[in-house]
């Protein structure tokens, strides 16, 4: 079995290999642009082969070849990796050795990776995300261009719009109106087809249309929720699910002081993070017993602190409904 240690770079990688039949070893450089890499792996074909690598991105290409070749890989966590590497120079000829060290040693921190299909159901919530932001920003330079002419109405209406077009503006002043104006239906268009792609797949899928019962929880939320956490049997407890999306504080404690705790992580999809908040938000504004909950908090610290700590609230909620396989009239309900 050959048994090879990575150090993976966007253009190029330094791999450190072992056959275990034959005792062959090397550390070599491999090029991407000039398919190096792909050659080198494709003349491994038929054999076991286990390929240990950080945790990155930008490599999907070389996931797609390693399954395509039916090799093993392994993604390790970097925060382990760079502990086992304490002390050490770090370059790529020794980053690769530890990689395959760690192999050989049955220490390597390997991780969970998820499913093409859970990746693909991703990138439909983050394309959507990033078209909404982008929907945002032309709305607000809209609003902008109104407010400064003494328009207070929303112009992203129809009725704002049309009062929008009747203004008479500067020459450059109408060509901006005009671009952010198409801009708008345009991202309106894109975004429809994605919002409708979302709803079906939250009809399709039990868990997703289980967590939609939540208030203030959409398809969107719901979707992002599913396709990060994956399998809720992965974590044992709600703070290992807080942790995995970046939801808990950071600890300075050091001696017999008292317990310091700073600023939330931001581990994890930070995508799903924001689109928590956002929900726990709406939760606030019709729960009664969350609102309270969230002015307490707004009052005893600030407005975003209370908020991040209610999204936390929401995703061990969230985690629990989906784990237990509990509606939320019925966790309500069993609450009580």
């Amino acid at each position: 079995m050959w048994i090879i240690g990575c150090d993976y770079h966007p253009s190029v990688q330094q791999i450190s290999f072992v056959d275990q039949e034959t005792g062959e070893c090397g550390n070599v450089r491999l090029e991407h642009k000039n398919g190096e890499a792909e050659q080198f792996y494709r003349k491994l074909a038929g054999q076991k082969v286990r390929v240990g690598v950080e945790a990155t991105g930008r490599m999907r290409w070389f996931e797609r070849l390693l399954g395509e070749l039916g090799f093993e890989l392994w993604v390790g966590d970097p925060v382990k990796i760079k502990a086992a590497a304490a002390g050490r120079p770090h370059r790529d000829p020794e980053d690769a050795d530890l990689i395959l060290r760690l192999l050989l040693e049955d220490r390597f921190p390997k991780i969970w990776m998820p499913s093409q299909e859970e990746r693909d159901a991703r990138q439909l919530v983050l394309h959507r995300h990033r078209l909404v932001q982008t929907r945002t920003r032309a709305k607000n330079q809209l609003q902008a261009m109104a407010t400064s002419e003494g328009l207070h109405r929303r112009v992203w209406s129809k009725a704002g719009q049309a009062e929008l077009k009747q203004l008479a503006l500067s020459r450059w002043g109408q060509v901006r109106r005009q671009d952010w104006l198409e801009l708008l239906e345009d991202l309106n268009e894109r975004i429809d087809p994605l919002d409708k792609a979302l709803l079906k797949q939250g009809q399709e899928r039990p868990e997703v249309k289980l967590l939609m019962t939540h208030c203030g929880v959409g398809p969107v939320v719901a979707t992002a929720f599913v396709t990060t956490i994956c399998d809720p049997k992965r974590f044992e407890s709600s703070k290992q699910v807080a942790a995995y999306l970046g939801l808990v504080p950071h600890e300075h404690t050091s001696g017999k002081g008292r317990q310091r705790l700073g600023h939330i992580t931001k581990q994890g999809n930070c995508v799903l993070r924001g689109l928590l908040v956002e929900a726990a938000h709406v939760v606030a504004r019709h729960d009664p017993e969350w609102q309270r909950k969230y002015t307490r908090l707004a009052m005893k610290k600030n407005r975003s602190i209370a908020a991040v700590a209610m999204a936390r609230c929401l995703a061990v909620r969230l985690w629990w409904m989906w784990k237990l396989g509990l509606s939320y009239e019925q966790w309500h309900a069993k609450q009580k």
